[in-house]
């Protein structure tokens, strides 16, 4: 689950940075720059570095805009994207689920790739406006192969590339089997991971160092993806057959909507607990945290209740009975939170809370229940 300082939005989606974005753009930034200083020696020392600079935000627009192919799919088919990410190897879409069927995986993975040739040809488009200005063509010469390339690349069967996805999804659909499709795109994965670090450590020692190591990074961030993949199908069959009644609390922290933030400072003071469910005839009504509180002046406590300031149940995640573990894990992960009321019925019919369900609780069950399918050693 990466994180980053966010820098917008397009089309509701969240826009964000990983500090290793900063990197790799400075680097490219000069890498162009120094690569426009010995084509076109003609220009000033200043336009190799605002071409340079422009052509790396492009790129990285490029990239950009390939995630948003991907998410403008995933959101046709009711899938809520969570935010998207620019970081040291490119970008990366963050969705709340997985899809629900093998068509849907392929369409939302092929899409980006199609995103980028599409930006191909609009760049050679653009090239051909003004073909004598050597600024521009060599702005939209470098989009339009990286661009290409792009797509290309992303099209290799190997997990999580989109064209591991789409080889994913076709395996799916022909086992019908999710957990086999998963194996399968997980070895691929592996496969083409292990070839560009082999390729990167033949290249390193042939006079491309540079070149050599960067090929063994990716083969190496494409290792730990694959392998991830397989740990999230692990957690997913550990998972299996669980609901959240099966490990929900009925230990809930409650307070009352009528009591005075001086008195749930005392609470919060006495019991170190950080949040509270409101309850009003064994009825959720919303949820009082520490931060809700520290928003509202220390001198105004005694004379606001809980209930002024609380979040509303609308804006409160929760969670039935019957809910499984694995897409419930999902939601607490995608939504960054610790913890969701369980309830029974739904919101309109009051919404009786019957326990309290943590990410950490959960997590202990997986690990139980790993533990104990591990054989014990022969002594």
């Amino acid at each position: 689950m990466r994180r980053g300082l966010q820098i917008g939005k397009i089309l509701g989606i969240p826009i964000l940075l990983d500090p290793s974005w900063l990197f790799i753009f400075s680097l490219l930034t000069y890498l162009l720059s120094e690569e426009f200083r010995l084509k076109y020696p003609n220009w000033s020392t200043s336009q190799h570095w605002v071409v340079g600079l422009l052509t790396s935000l492009f790129f990285f627009g490029s990239v950009l805009f390939h995630e948003l192919f991907h998410s403008i799919i995933a959101r046709h088919y009711k899938i809520r994207v969570v935010s998207i990410t620019l970081f040291i190897f490119g970008g990366i879409s963050r969705i709340g689920r997985d899809p629900a069927k093998p068509i849907q995986e392929f369409n939302i993975a092929v899409a980006g790739p199609i995103g980028n040739f599409l930006l191909a040809a609009v760049f050679l488009g653009i090239g051909q406006l003004s073909p004598a200005d050597d600024k521009l063509a060599a702005f939209t010469t470098y989009l339009v192969w990286t661009n290409i390339v792009l797509g290309a690349a992303n099209l290799a069967p190997g997990f999580p590339l989109d064209g591991g996805r789409m080889f994913h999804a076709i395996v799916w659909a022909a086992t019908k089997d999710f957990n086999k499709a998963t194996r399968a795109a997980g070895a691929t994965g592996k496969v083409i991971a292990y070839a560009l670090i082999a390729w990167g450590a033949w290249s390193a020692l042939h006079d491309n160092v540079s070149g050599g190591i960067w090929c063994g990074l990716i083969g190496i961030y494409l290792l730990s993806a694959a392998n991830e993949s397989v740990r999230q199908l692990a957690v997913r069959e550990t998972l299996r057959g669980l609901s959240a009644a099966d490990v929900m609390s009925q230990e809930v922290p409650i307070v009352s909507g009528g009591i005075s933030l001086e008195d749930y400072g005392a609470e919060v003071l006495r019991t170190g607990r950080r949040y509270h469910l409101v309850i009003t005839d064994d009825r959720l009504v919303g949820l009082m945290n520490v931060h809700a509180l520290h928003a509202v002046p220390r001198e105004e406590w005694e004379h606001n209740s809980v209930q002024s300031v609380m979040i509303p149940r609308d804006k409160i995640l929760w969670a039935s009975q019957d809910e499984p573990l694995q897409r419930l894990l999902e939601r607490l992960f995608a939504a960054d939170i610790g913890q969701m009321p369980v309830v029974s019925g739904t919101p309109d019919d009051g919404a009786h809370v019957v326990g309290m369900v943590t990410r950490d609780a959960i997590l202990r069950v997986i690990q139980a229940r790993s533990e104990f399918r591990q054989p014990t050693p022969a002594k």
